[in-house]
């Protein structure tokens, strides 16, 4: 009797739907399992006790079905729990991944909103700096190289050589130039240069009044530039040309009163005297070789003097550009003189780098192999 009131009592134990009360469930299912095994040796302990007596009020087969019955009922609980959990996990990790996609969102718009204002903070400064720009010009160091000698002489005690800016007097604009200011006293502005045969100097009308090349290297700096230069009010100029041999051996030709017309008169130069120990080849020996007063002339702009043609080194000519391939000069009738000449295609693979004529400078009657040329110009005095 006191097994049965055992079971009917675990039988109205209440059954939990939370996870926790699964968890009590199963605790629960081994306390039932102790009781019931305490409940079976205790009730065959009475049942050997009573004599004459029935054994058992409730038969084995059922107490085993009720226990049957009870496990069917807690995993039958056990699993509904499990999936009630599934159900929830899943939907606790759909509210964060959609929490996620809203906050990406409103980070994508911010960033998209961020993008815009850096645009138009970027277009606001490249507006005011055209307009800055526009308004005021490069601060320029001087008007030519002589004048930044001049001005820095006194704060400076070496004046480096390099790129400084000018700005020659009544002109638009300031631009480059490259200074020399260590050699013979310095304050010479830089207006070609070949050393290398790096850049080539077969270009066009255009290209040889703009200039072209790499100041610090081989370059040519334009000839409305030097206009701007050597045409400065109350100034007067002087033209060195350093020349060096494949030898190494170096000679110069200088010119105290240098200076262009304007490209209307196609730039025709004007030398005054010279000195010098490699000769006067911008005159030659006889005025038809005179390049004095000669205007500029290039493949594409044709001033040389050859009308129809003219005869040099007992050649018919018809282009003196062309004669000295493509290249750029004061021609008349060709002359004597091209420091810009080029070397032809083929003199590249005899390792002729340059064909730089200077035809006065001459060993045993026999002309120098020029490897390397410098024009610079220099402010000489103010004219009174």
């Amino acid at each position: 009797m006191w097994a049965t009131t055992v079971l009917l009592l675990l039988l109205l134990q209440p059954v939990f739907s939370t996870t926790e009360g699964l968890i009590g469930h199963l605790n629960q299912s081994e306390s039932v399992r102790e009781v019931f095994s305490d409940a079976s040796v205790k009730g065959q302990k009475a049942f050997r006790q009573a004599k004459g007596q029935d054994a058992c009020s409730i038969p084995c087969d059922i107490t085993v079905k009720l226990l049957r019955d009870e496990k069917h009922s807690i995993c039958g609980q056990l699993q509904q729990s499990l999936l009630g959990f599934g159900r929830s996990t899943r939907k606790l990790i759909r509210d964060v991944m959609e929490e996620q996609q809203r906050a990406l969102d409103v980070l994508s718009t911010q960033v998209m909103e961020l993008m815009s204002k850096v645009q138009l903070l970027s277009s606001e400064v490249q507006r005011s700096n055209t307009e800055m720009y526009s308004i005021k010009p490069v601060q320029s160091h001087g008007r030519d190289c002589s004048d930044i000698k001049d001005s820095l002489m006194s704060v400076v005690p070496k004046i480096p050589s390099g790129i400084y800016i000018i700005h020659p007097e009544e002109t638009d604009s300031s631009f480059e130039v490259f200074c020399e200011m260590d050699y013979m006293e310095g304050g010479w502005t830089v207006m070609q240069r070949r050393s290398d045969g790096l850049n080539d100097f077969k270009r066009s009308w255009a290209d040889y009044v703009d200039g072209f090349g790499n100041l610090a290297g081989e370059h040519w700096l334009g000839l409305k530039k030097v206009f701007h230069i050597v045409n400065q009010k109350d100034a007067r100029f002087q033209l060195h040309i350093a020349l060096v041999s494949n030898n190494d051996i170096t000679s110069y030709a200088s010119y105290d009163d240098f200076r262009l017309d304007n490209e209307n008169q196609f730039f025709r130069i004007h030398l005054g005297r010279y000195a010098g120990s490699a000769g006067d080849a911008f005159r030659g020996y006889d005025q038809e070789q005179n390049q004095e007063t000669a205007p500029f002339s290039a493949t594409d702009v044709d001033n040389d003097g050859c009308n129809p043609s003219c005869s040099f080194a007992n050649r018919t000519v018809e282009s003196c550009s062309i004669l000295h391939n493509y290249t750029g000069w004061w021609f008349n009738q060709c002359g004597l003189a091209n420091l810009n000449g080029s070397p032809e295609d083929g003199d590249q693979n005899q390792g002729r780098r340059t064909h730089i004529l200077w035809d006065t400078w001459r060993q045993s009657g026999v002309p120098y192999t020029i490897k390397s040329v410098t024009m610079k110009i220099r402010r000489l005095a103010t004219n009174n």
